[in-house]
């Protein structure tokens, strides 16, 4: 499962699980362009992350991969547990 988060000021819903088949991550990538997002960062853990990021790109986003440890750290934010977020 992939979870994104977007700005709380994109809608009402702006945390959502997606699955992790092909069709879920075009799904993803949708509802990103719905909501306006230019930039996608997300965690690299194992190698669930690159279908994600190949789709994402491919969609136009700009992806930033970063490292989980550097992410867990970012001042200001509660401890990260969404596998992909957003940056706008």
């Amino acid at each position: 499962m992939h979870m994104a988060a977007v700005s709380p000021d994109t809608g009402t819903m702006p945390v959502r699980a997606f699955g992790t088949f092909t069709q879920d991550l075009h799904d993803l990538a949708a509802w990103f362009q719905s909501c306006g997002v230019t930039s996608v960062a997300m965690k690299s853990t194992g190698v669930y992350w690159i279908q994600a990021y190949e789709i994402l790109e491919a969609y136009g986003f700009e992806v930033i991969l970063v490292n989980a440890q550097y992410a867990k750290n970012v001042p200001g934010r509660k401890p990260l547990r969404l596998p992909i977020g957003m940056t706008t």
